[in-house]
């Protein structure tokens, strides 16, 4: 199995005399991905399993019937389905970073470079589970695709760039030529 070195970054509009220096688009792979996503994974399980500790410790205390018991656990695992679509919906549609993107210095943006809505990112948030669905085959479009986008990402037109080198999440990298 052979690696491919990483792309060169894109320019994306060509300047005017005179302008100043286009900005050229670093497209993020599929390794970066996913490191990021295991450190947002991490992040989601460990305030969840505080959070179940510290419930677990205050229930502890009190005679429970079983079907109480069963209906609190029902309700624990709704709270954390909902609390991991939470972090990604909220992160994607305010910052375009969740903390593993900006770890790792990317951001998601829109086809155009925008940031997302919370529409776009619910979208898109679906659209990973929906690829994730056949054995994470959806995810295996970003090694060839020329902007680096999974079926989730087309399907929500969303791009994930590197940050700007500030820190900030602009999605746009300025390059010398």
């Amino acid at each position: 199995m052979s690696f491919a070195a990483p792309r060169p970054p894109r320019i994306l509009d060509a300047a005017p005399a005179g302008a100043t220096p286009v900005a050229a688009v670093g497209y993020v792979g599929l390794v970066t991905r996913a490191l990021a996503f295991a450190v947002d994974a991490a992040l989601i399980n460990a305030v969840a399993i505080l959070t179940a500790a510290v419930v677990g410790l205050a229930l502890s205390v009190m005679s429970l019937p079983d079907e109480l018991t069963d209906v609190l656990v029902l309700i624990g695992g709704v709270l954390y389905v909902l609390w991991s679509i939470g972090y990604f919906v909220g992160f994607w549609s305010t910052t375009g970073q969740t903390p593993g993107a900006r770890l790792f210095r990317f951001t998601v943006r829109t086809a155009a470079l925008g940031p997302l809505s919370l529409r776009r990112a619910l979208v898109r948030f679906a659209a990973v589970m929906l690829a994730a669905l056949p054995l994470f085959a959806g995810f295996l479009l970003i090694l060839v695709d020329d902007r680096r986008r999974g079926l989730h990402d087309r399907l929500a037109g969303t791009v994930v760039v590197e940050a700007a080198r500030g820190g900030s999440a602009l999605g746009v990298s300025a390059r010398s030529p």
